[in-house]
């Protein structure tokens, strides 16, 4: 199929690209690049080794999407355009509102008069708010104890598009509650490249390894967990694009939920210690005090993902620290700018 990826220029986007191909899919890409670079559609294209369609918009502009989709003519949408730090989503809560939500209502006008039904939309782990039970299903309560504007979008969007199928029965939705992706493509040409300080722990982690910052900062070593610091499940990004490619490929009438995680929790001093193993260096760090908000542990469990979509994470933190440092070390300053 020819698929439409918003975002698609990003992080998580231009991975999904890479698995997009292989499996006999055309993808076009619409990013505004206000989080992401162009190089790193050019260097997608050197890996698919096809050219990749590009537009560069907002997808709020209703009015330049619904050109887009005239030229393009996709018969599915990966939904991935927004803002997604939580830190600054609570220092700038109508900026994300406005744009995370107000992206998708005028993506769906869009798909809509297109006569395009089949949705993709990433959303998150944020939506379960704080656990009351792990590991997490599919089934936990959402939309209680989320701590942040962020989570609260993606919340809310998954709502929107509940309502919208529910009101016209054509329509096929997914629903991809991503854990915590990290890692890279083993080529070393693409990977996640925040802009300022990184608001995820292995860029960070990455960064003092290649000497770009003096430590980590692990916030809190007095939580219920086995070594006292944060536990989450970590998902290689390569195996989070294939369960894009999985979902894509068996989209059914309603909308389906699947949890994209290993099932299994690795804490920050966990990751640290592997990211040293990986990079062969040393990976100093302070413990300091517990930031609001944070939660002690929170993991999935995939088994649904895996019984429905015959898909399971199969790349370790190891791999995903190899990977992450060999994309860190060969870009040491991320994505050319010119």
């Amino acid at each position: 199929m020819r698929i439409l990826l918003t975002g698609g220029a990003g992080y998580i986007g231009s991975h999904i690209v890479t698995a997009l191909y292989p499996r006999g899919h055309e993808a076009i890409i619409v990013d505004d690049l206000s989080n992401s670079c162009r190089a790193a559609v050019d260097r997608v294209e050197s890996i698919v080794q096809q050219p990749v369609h590009f537009h560069q918009t907002d997808i709020r502009d209703t009015d330049t999407l619904r050109e887009i989709f005239a030229i393009e003519r996709p018969q599915a949408v990966i939904h991935l355009a927004g803002l997604k730090a939580v830190g600054e989503s609570v220092a700038q809560p109508l900026r994300y509102y406005d744009t995370n939500i107000n992206a998708t209502l005028s993506l769906l006008q869009v798909m809509t008069e297109a006569n395009v039904r089949k949705l993709i939309f990433s959303s998150s782990a944020t939506v379960y708010g704080e656990p009351e039970t792990l590991p997490l299903t599919e089934d936990c309560q959402v939309g209680v104890g989320i701590s942040n504007p962020y989570g609260w979008t993606k919340f809310m969007i998954e709502q929107i598009l509940r309502d919208t199928a529910a009101a016209e029965p054509a329509w096929e939705i997914t629903l991809l509650r991503y854990f915590n992706p990290v890692g890279a493509h083993a080529s070393g040409l693409i990977g996640e490249d925040p802009a300022g300080i990184p608001n995820n722990l292995m860029p960070f982690v990455a960064q003092v390894a290649a000497g770009r910052r003096d430590h980590v900062s692990v916030f809190g070593d007095d939580y219920d967990t086995p070594d006292g610091t944060g536990v989450r499940d970590y998902i290689h990004v390569i195996d989070l694009a294939s369960g894009h490619v999985a979902a894509l490929d068996r989209l059914v009438p309603g909308v389906s939920t699947y949890n994209l995680g290993t099932g299994q929790g690795t804490s920050v001093l966990e990751l640290i210690h592997a990211f040293s193993e990986a990079s062969g260096k040393p990976i100093p760090y302070h413990i300091t005090s517990r930031r609001p908000g944070d939660l002690a542990a929170s993991y999935c469990t995939p088994a649904k993902a895996s019984r429905d979509l015959g898909w399971t994470a199969t790349k370790t933190i190891l791999d995903a620290c190899r990977d992450s440092w060999h994309w860190q070390s060969t870009n040491p300053d991320g994505y050319p700018t010119t």
